[in-house]
């Protein structure tokens, strides 16, 4: 439960969901420096086990499909030129893999994950991200699944941020959302 993890129930706004790999290997350390270990040791068993668990999902992607209506989505944006960036609390490897295996990269301009440094809500990886996609945060809309996502966003002064409430075993809570919705395909562009 600490992880966010309750038998079939990820909670959306849990360790699991929206920490980085380096909260949950500090997290998961602590369980296992509680059994006597020194916390180097336990660094090094959590970090091995985290390896061998990656190894055996091979390629994460493949069991991250695409949310109804996104690639309709990105093709629009794209139509209307406008920069569209992935902000992740995973690995930027993670996003790169999950761009390519789903052949999103004519439509996004920017793939970015937390390998080292601040982790979600902190505003400051809103900014680097606007900064890549030189857009002013002020004009940027940010579409989140977690409070942390709306969080950083509101930090940074995001133009707008909607929450996207599927995707979880139980919808996310996300009543600090400018507007929520239910699917990629509520989203219109206006030119």
């Amino acid at each position: 439960m600490a992880f966010g993890l309750d038998g079939s129930y990820l909670n959306p706004a849990g360790l699991l969901a929206v920490g980085t790999r380096l909260e949950n290997e500090i997290a998961a350390a602590a369980y296992v420096a509680e059994t006597g270990r020194d916390w180097v040791e336990s660094l090094v068993i959590v970090r091995s086990a985290f390896t061998e668990a990656d190894k055996v999902m091979k390629r994460k992607a493949d069991s991250t499909p695409l949310f109804d209506g996104v690639l309709d989505l990105l093709q629009q944006l794209s139509l209307n030129n406008v920069k569209v960036g992935i902000l992740s609390a995973d690995s930027t490897a993670n996003v790169q893999d999950f761009v390519e295996r789903y052949q999103l990269g004519a439509f996004i301009q920017l793939e970015m994950g937390i390998d080292l440094g601040p982790s979600k809500p902190n505003p400051v990886l809103f900014y680097r991200a606007c900064e890549a996609l030189d857009v002013a945060p002020e004009a940027a809309l940010m579409i989140g699944d977690s409070i942390a996502d709306l969080e950083m966003a509101q930090a940074a002064n995001a133009g707008g941020c909607v929450g996207a409430t599927w995707g979880w075993t139980k919808a996310a809570t996300l009543s600090k959302a400018d507007a929520l919705i239910t699917s990629f395909t509520q989203v219109q562009i206006f030119s």
